[in-house]
């Protein structure tokens, strides 16, 4: 059992998003380095997409962590620095894209795939909604009348 548990903490201490960022691309300046760390979990890996260049071990990421640090240590504030990325990769480099035009897609895309699904439920369970039987002709009554009161008689 102990082992168990010991493996499970293993486990979940890994689970974690790992840090890409290697203390070769670290800035010796450590405020200058907190703030290429903050600025680098909201930008995005245009390899993985779904991971920030700080967690993404992807070359490109890489890349883009060391241009990055490079404006930083020139100078450049927060956002000139951000905006230079985004000129040279688009708005899709940020992990909370403005809402743009060219962004519109990203914004409105999911929306767009909620509605069409509802629709489609929608169509799907009017179809099936069951019609009313046809009224019994008069010898059909008599029958159901017959067969009832049989049922309460016995």
């Amino acid at each position: 059992m102990r082992r168990f548990l010991l493996v499970a903490a293993a486990v979940l201490a890994m689970a974690g998003p790992a840090a890409a960022v290697t203390p070769d691309e670290q800035l010796p300046n450590p405020a200058q380095e907190a703030r290429a760390r903050a600025l680098s979990r909201e930008l995005r890996c245009v390899v993985c997409q779904n991971q920030s260049i700080d967690d993404s071990d992807a070359a490109l990421a890489h890349d883009l962590r060391i241009i990055l640090r490079e404006r930083i240590a020139a100078g450049d504030t927060d956002k000139q620095a951000v905006d230079f990325l985004v000129r040279r990769y688009g708005s899709f480099v940020l992990l909370r894209p403005p809402l743009q035009a060219d962004t519109l897609a990203l914004w409105l895309g999911p929306l767009a795939v909620l509605a069409l699904g509802g629709a489609g439920v929608f169509f799907y369970l009017r179809g099936r909604t069951a019609a009313a039987p046809p009224p019994l002709d008069p010898a059909d009554e008599a029958e159901l009348a017959r067969l009832l009161n049989t049922d309460e008689a016995g």
